[in-house]
C-alpha cells in the first residue's frame, strides 16, 4: 500500500473520517485549520486526501467506507465513535488518534484518573458521585465557606465541574471575605464566556461533580496543542474567570497569543499524548506559583489563525505518515515548502519607542522597563469599635461554643455562621422599648442596652455577613467554679467577658469609582508613547503585571477596582479580586514593628500641643521648617481644642435628634428594623450613590442613624475626658475622618456646624497625622524604615530583577547580531528560530551592582510567568517587555515609604549624600501634609539602549507622587463642587515630580540610598523554584530542537546560535 522507491508509485491515502463541520470546504477553506493543514499535506505530492463526509459516516455500513492507509478520526457531537472503531478494526489503517481512548474524554473523572496514572500534575480535587439527583451523601458536607468531601476540605474559592465532559457549565464559588457569590463558566456566547451571580452561595446537588482547588493564574489560561508527542504549541488567552468578556480582534476572532512552554510543560505535553494515545491533542494548563497543572484534556484540537503552526503541523504529520507507511522514504522537508508562494502576508504591528517621562525627555533610545506603584485605598466609611462588658448567659455560652469550651480563652467570631449566632443571641437580649434613666444603676443598664442595640444594628447591616467588614472578639474577664453537670468535681465557668466589635472602614461607592478611574488614568498615562499600548502589551504577554494587597477588605477591593480600570475589564469586583490580586499582609499590613516609637512620637506630640513652650521654628536651629519637632502643627493648636470639642458636641446632639425622630416613626409603625434593607453584596461593585436612600433622608450607604449617632457620641466622649479634664489628641484624626465622610456623603442631612468643625479638624489633623509617624525627620526615617522595611526590600528586588532581565535580553540580542548574519532570503525562517537556543546557561547575568541574592527574587520566583513565543507571534518587538508591580496598602505605609525616600540621606551611613527628593519637592511635601485616599508613589525605570550595559546610566529611575483625593470641592461652593457633592466622589490629584526637571537618578544610586532601610533579599522566604523558568526564555528548547532537525536548511543557523 506504500509508494514505491523514488516516490513514483501510488500516493499514500489519508482518510478523513470526521463530521463535515470540522473540515470546511469551498470558499471558507482558509478559515478552517483542518482544511489548511490538509491542503499543505496534499501540496507535498505524496498524499491523497479522502474526505468520508457525513452521509457515509452516519448512514453507510463500514464495509462500504473508502479504504485508506492512514485515518484521521475523532469524536464531535453526532459522531458514531463505535462505528469508527469497528471500521478501524476491520481495515487496520494507521491511526493518528486512537479511537478507544476517546471514550475517556467524555468523563472528567476518567480524565483525571488517567492523568494521575501517568504522573501528570492535576489540581487537588475530590469526587462527589450521586446515583440520583439531590441524593444526600454522608461523606459530603457544605458549610458557608467550604465543602468537605471524604474529609478533604476545599475552602472557597473552589471550582465545581460536572463529571460529564460534554457539560461545560463550570461554577466557581467565592468566599464571603471577597464578597461571596458564584461565577458560571460556559462555552462562548457572543462576547461572553462567564456570568457572575452574587446571590448564589450554595453548590449544586442535581448530579455528580468534581470539586477542586481554585488556582490563581493571574487571569490567564494556557491552551496547549500537540502534534505528535514531540511537538507542542501553546497559546495564552484571558481567562473567563476574570470578567467573562471575550477579547476579540477586529475580525471577531478571540485574541490569543503564543507563549513559550517550560521544559517540564513540554514533557507534560508528551505524556498527555501518550496517556490518551492522541497524537493531535489539546489540553488546558494552569500555571500557579511556579508550577503547572493539567485541568482538562480536549482531544483533537488545532490552533486557529497561525500559518506558521499550519506549516509545522503539516510537516510533523507528514513525517508521522511516512514513518508509518513508507519508512524507506526520506522525511526530509524540501528547502522551499510547496505552499510558501501563496501564503498571505501577515501584518505586523510596531510599537513606538518611549523617549519621554514626566521629569523630562531623554531621547528616543529610552524604553520604559518597569512601573512600580504603592497606592493607598479609596474612600471608606469611618472605622468603628464598640466595647462592652457582657454577663448574659447566651453570650457567654456562645463564647464557649466557639473557643472549644475553654473558660479562660478568648474567641474571635468572623464567619457568617458565627456572626448569625451572635445576632440571634443579641436579638433576644435587646429590649423592645427604651426606658428613661432614673438612677446611676439604671443609667448603666441603659448604656449597656444602647450598646447591645448598636451591636444588633451593626450585625443586621448589609443584608448578609462578610468577614472583611465585621469581626467580634469575646474575652473572658471573670470566672467562678461550679459543679460539673455529671456531678463529678468542679469546673470553671466564665461569668463576665469583654465584647469588642470592630466594623466600618468599608470601601464606599466613591472609593470604588476613584480606584477604577485611577486605574484608567494609569493605563492611559503611565506607559508613554503607547496610546492603547498597555492593553496591547498586556494581551501579547509582554506586560508582566502583579498586584498585591494588604489583608484589609477596603484595600483588596481598591486593588480589584483599579485592576478593572487598568485592564479595561467589565463586571463585578469579586472575580477580579480573586483572579488578579495577591494578599501579602506581612509586607503591606501592620504597625507592630514601630509601635514603641510611634507611642513615643504621640507622647511628644501631646507635650508640644499642650505645653506653653514651643519648639524652635525655622529661623532658629533649623534651616528648613520641616526639620523642627512637630513641624506642621498650627501655632494655636491648644486654643483650637475647646472649639473642636464644642462643635463635636453640637453635631452629636443633632444626630441624636435624628435617632429620636426615627424611633418615634418606628414606634408608630410597630417596626423595629433600624434601617431599610441594604445589600452590601450588590453594593460591592457599584460606583454610584443609592439615590433612594438619599431621597428618603437616610444616611448614605448602610449606616443608619443609630450607628451614625454611636460614631459621633464615641468621638465626643473620647476627645475630651471630663473627669480628668484632659484632651486625647489621638482622637483628632478620627474626628477629621468623620467630618470629611459626613461632609461628602451626608451633606443632605444639613448638620449645622459641620463645615466649621471640618476646617478646625483639618487644621489640627494636618499637623497631627504626619507627626504620628515621627516627630522630626530622623524619627520619621526610623519609624518609616521599620514599617516599610519589607516593602522597600521588595521594591528593590523588583527593580533589580527588571534590570537583570533587560540585560539578559540585550546580551541575547548582541550575541545574535554578532554571530548570526543570515542572508535576507533565509532571515524570515531563521530569525526567531535561534532565540530559544541562545539563552545563556546562567539564565540571568549579574551586573556589577547587583547582589548574589537577586536570583531569589522572593515571590517573583513563585509568580506565574507568561512569555511571548517570538517564533509564532505576529508582533514586531517580541522581546520588548514591561514589568508592573502594584502594591495597595493603608495610610501608614504610604507615609512610611515617603519618609524613607525623602529623608534617607540623613542616616549616618549616607552623610554627605543629597536627598533623593529635590528641595522644591521637599517643600511641597511639607505643605501637602495629608496623603489622602488613593494617594500614590510611582517609580518608573527606563533603559537607555544606546548606553553600554555596564554604565550605571543605562537605567534611570523617575519618582512621582500624588496627594490622592482633592479636598478643594469640600472647601468651595462652585458648580464643580455641587456636581461632586451630588456624586459623593472627590477627584484624584495628578502626579507631581519628586526630582528636578532634567535630573538623572540612576538605579545604582537609588539602591545605595535605600538599601540600609530595606529588608535584604536573602531574608525573604526562599522561593519555590519555578519549573524550567530562569528568565526571559526557557533554558531548554528540546521540542524546538527536534523540529529544527526536520528542517535541514536551519541546521547551519542553529549551530551558530549555540
Amino acid at each position: 500500500m506504500a509508494p514505491e522507491e523514488g516516490g513514483l508509485g501510488r500516493k499514500i491515502t489519508i482518510g478523513v473520517c470526521v463530521m463535515e463541520k470540522k473540515v470546511k470546504c469551498g470558499s471558507e477553506v482558509f478559515s478552517a485549520p483542518m482544511a489548511q493543514i490538509l491542503e499543505r499535506l496534499e501540496a507535498f505530492g505524496e498524499f491523497e486526501i479522502i474526505c468520508f463526509g457525513d452521509k457515509v459516516i452516519v448512514e453507510d455500513s463500514i464495509e462500504s467506507w473508502p479504504l485508506c492507509d492512514c485515518l484521521i478520526a475523532f469524536y464531535s457531537s453526532g459522531y458514531p465513535l463505535e462505528k469508527a472503531e469497528a471500521y478501524a478494526a476491520l481495515r487496520k489503517p494507521f491511526l493518528v488518534n486512537e479511537l478507544e481512548q476517546q471514550h475517556l474524554l467524555h468523563d472528567r473523572r476518567k480524565v483525571y484518573e488517567r492523568l494521575e496514572m501517568f504522573g501528570i500534575p492535576v489540581p487537588r480535587y475530590a469526587l462527589v458521585n450521586r446515583e440520583v439527583p439531590c441524593q444526600e451523601l454522608d461523606y459530603f458536607v457544605e458549610e458557608d465557606d467550604f465543602v468537605e468531601v471524604h474529609g478533604m476540605r476545599f475552602w472557597k474559592p473552589f471550582v465545581e465541574k460536572p463529571v460529564d465532559g460534554d457539560d461545560h457549565s463550570i461554577m466557581i464559588y467565592y468566599p464571603s471575605s471577597a464578597g461571596g457569590g458564584m461565577k458560571e463558566l460556559f462555552r462562548k456566547i457572543g462576547n461572553r464566556s462567564s456570568e457572575f451571580h452574587p446571590e448564589v452561595r450554595r453548590v449544586r446537588r442535581e448530579g455528580s461533580y468534581i470539586y477542586e482547588e481554585f488556582m490563581p493564574t493571574g487571569g490567564t489560561d494556557v491552551k496547549v496543542y500537540t502534534v505528535g508527542s514531540e511537538y507542542a504549541h501553546a497559546e495564552a488567552r484571558k481567562s473567563p474567570v476574570v470578567d467573562g468578556v471575550v477579547m476579540r480582534n477586529p475580525d471577531g476572532k478571540e485574541v490569543r497569543y503564543p507563549v513559550l512552554l517550560t521544559p517540564t510543560e513540554k514533557q507534560m505535553a508528551r505524556e498527555v499524548c501518550i496517556a490518551f494515545r492522541q497524537a493531535v491533542c489539546g489540553f488546558d494548563l494552569l500555571r500557579c506559583e511556579g508550577r503547572s497543572y493539567v485541568c482538562d484534556v480536549n482531544g483533537w484540537s488545532f490552533v486557529k489563525n497561525s500559518h506558521k503552526y499550519y506549516d509545522d503541523a503539516a510537516c510533523v504529520l507528514r513525517k508521522m505518515f511516512l514513518d508509518a507507511k513508507a519508512p524507506h522514504l526520506s522525511s526530509t522537508i524540501p528547502p522551499i515548502l510547496p505552499w510558501k508562494v501563496n501564503e498571505p502576508i501577515q501584518p505586523c504591528e510596531g510599537l513606538t519607542r518611549q523617549g519621554s517621562g514626566i521629569i523630562g525627555t531623554f531621547g528616543q533610545s529610552e524604553e520604559l522597563r518597569c512601573v512600580i506603584a504603592v497606592i493607598r485605598h479609596g474612600d471608606r466609611t469611618p472605622k468603628q469599635k464598640v466595647k462592652l462588658k457582657v454577663t448574659e448567659e447566651r453570650l457567654l455560652n456562645l463564647m464557649l461554643k466557639y473557643n472549644g469550651g475553654r473558660p479562660r480563652s478568648e474567641t474571635k467570631l468572623k464567619s457568617a455562621v458565627q456572626l448569625q449566632d451572635l445576632l440571634d443571641a443579641t436579638r433576644m437580649l435587646v429590649p423592645r422599648t427604651r426606658t428613661g434613666r432614673e438612677s446611676d444603676s439604671e443609667a448603666e443598664d441603659f448604656e449597656h442596652a444602647e450598646k447591645l442595640r448598636q451591636v444588633k444594628a451593626v450585625l443586621e447591616e448589609g443584608g448578609h455577613f462578610s468577614g472583611i467588614y465585621r469581626k467580634v472578639q469575646l474575652k473572658p474577664l471573670k470566672w467562678v467554679k461550679v459543679q460539673r453537670s455529671n456531678g463529678e468535681g468542679e469546673e470553671e465557668r466564665p461569668i463576665e467577658a469583654l465584647m469588642v466589635l470592630k466594623y466600618g472602614g468599608v470601601l464606599t461607592h466613591a472609593g470604588r469609582k476613584q480606584a477604577e478611574e485611577l486605574g484608567r488614568y494609569f493605563r492611559n498615562n503611565m506607559y508613554p508613547g503607547e496610546g492603547t499600548g498597555l492593553l496591547r502589551l498586556h494581551s501579547t504577554y509582554r506586560h508582566d503585571l502583579k498586584i498585591y494587597s494588604s489583608d484589609e477588605g477596603r484595600v483588596q477591593m481598591s486593588a480589584a477596582a483599579f485592576a478593572k480600570g487598568l485592564l479595561d475589564l467589565e463586571g463585578p469586583l469579586t472575580p477580579i479580586l480573586v483572579s488578579l490580586v495577591s494578599k501579602d499582609s506581612s509586607m503591606l499590613d501592620g504597625l507592630d514593628n514601630a509601635s514603641i516609637e510611634m507611642e513615643a512620637a504621640k507622647a511628644r506630640l501631646n507635650e508640644i500641643i499642650t505645653s506653653s513652650v514651643k519648639p524652635e521654628n525655622g529661623n532658629g536651629l533649623s534651616e528648613f521648617p520641616w526639620m523642627v519637632d512637630g513641624a506642621g502643627l498650627p501655632s494655636n493648636a491648644f486654643q483650637l481644642l475647646p472649639k473642636l470639642v464644642q462643635l463635636t458636641k453640637k453635631v452629636t446632639e443633632q444626630v441624636k435628634l435624628l435617632v429620636m425622630d426615627e424611633d418615634e416613626k418606628l414606634s408608630s409603625t410597630g417596626s423595629y428594623d433600624v434601617i431599610p434593607p441594604y445589600d452590601q453584596a450588590k453594593a460591592l461593585g457599584k460606583t454610584i450613590i443609592d439615590v433612594d436612600r438619599i431621597a428618603a433622608g437616610l444616611p448614605c450607604g448602610s449606616e443608619g442613624f443609630l450607628l451614625m449617632f454611636a460614631r459621633w457620641r464615641k468621638l465626643e466622649r473620647d476627645l475630651y475626658i471630663e473627669r480628668k479634664e484632659r484632651y486625647d489628641i489621638t482622637q483628632i484624626p478620627d474626628v477629621y475622618d468623620s467630618c470629611k465622610y459626613d461632609l461628602l456623603h451626608n451633606a443632605h442631612l444639613n448638620l449645622e456646624g459641620l463645615d466649621e468643625l471640618f476646617k478646625i479638624a483639618q487644621l489640627l489633623a494636618d499637623g497631627v497625622i504626619p507627626n504620628e509617624y515621627g516627630i522630626n525627620p530622623m524619627q520619621k526615617l526610623k519609624i518609616g524604615s521599620k514599617i516599610a522595611r519589607r516593602l522597600l526590600g521588595k521594591l528593590l528586588i523588583d527593580l533589580r530583577n527588571t534590570r537583570e532581565e533587560a540585560i539578559g535580553v540585550a546580551e541575547l540580542k548582541n550575541n545574535q547580531d554578532e554571530h548570526t548574519k543570515p542572508t535576507k532570503a533565509a532571515k524570515d525562517d531563521t530569525d526567531y528560530q535561534l532565540k530559544p537556543q541562545t539563552k545563556n546557561d546562567d539564565g540571568r547575568r549579574s551586573s556589577t551592582t547587583s547582589e548574589k541574592s537577586m536570583d531569589q527574587d522572593d515571590d517573583d520566583d513563585k509568580e506565574t510567568k507568561y512569555r511571548l513565543d517570538p517564533k509564532y507571534a505576529n508582533v514586531r518587538t517580541p522581546e520588548r517587555h514591561v514589568r508592573t508591580r502594584l502594591y495597595f496598602t493603608s495610610e501608614s505605609h504610604i507615609h512610611s515609604l515617603m519618609n524613607v525616600i525623602r529623608y534617607c540621606n540623613l542616616d549616618e551611613s549616607l552623610q554627605g549624600e543629597d536627598s533623593l527628593v529635590c528641595h522644591s519637592a521637599l517643600e511641597r511635601l511639607y505643605n501637602t501634609k495629608e496623603l489622602d485616599y488613593m494617594s500614590y508613589i510611582v517609580l518608573r525605570m527606563f533603559e537607555n539602549t544606546e548606553v553600554p550595559l555596564e554604565d550605571p546610566k543605562r537605567f534611570r529611575i523617575e519618582m512621582t507622587f500624588s496627594r490622592g483625593a482633592d479636598l478643594s470641592p469640600l472647601e468651595k461652593n462652585d458648580s464643580q463642587a455641587a456636581s461632586l457633592h451630588q456624586e459623593h466622589t472627590l477627584p484624584i490629584m495628578g502626579p507631581e515630580r519628586l526630582q528636578e526637571v532634567g535630573s538623572y537618578l540612576t538605579l545604582e544610586t537609588m539602591e545605595m540610598m535605600l538599601r540600609p532601610f530595606a529588608m535584604p533579599a536573602e531574608d525573604f522566604p526562599p522561593p519555590s523554584t519555578p519549573q524550567g523558568f530562569s528568565g526571559y526564555f526557557s533554558k531548554s528548547a528540546a521540542v524546538l530542537e527536534r523540529l529544527v532537525n526536520l528542517w535541514p536548511f536551519h541546521k547551519h543557523g542553529h549551530a551558530n546560535g549555540k
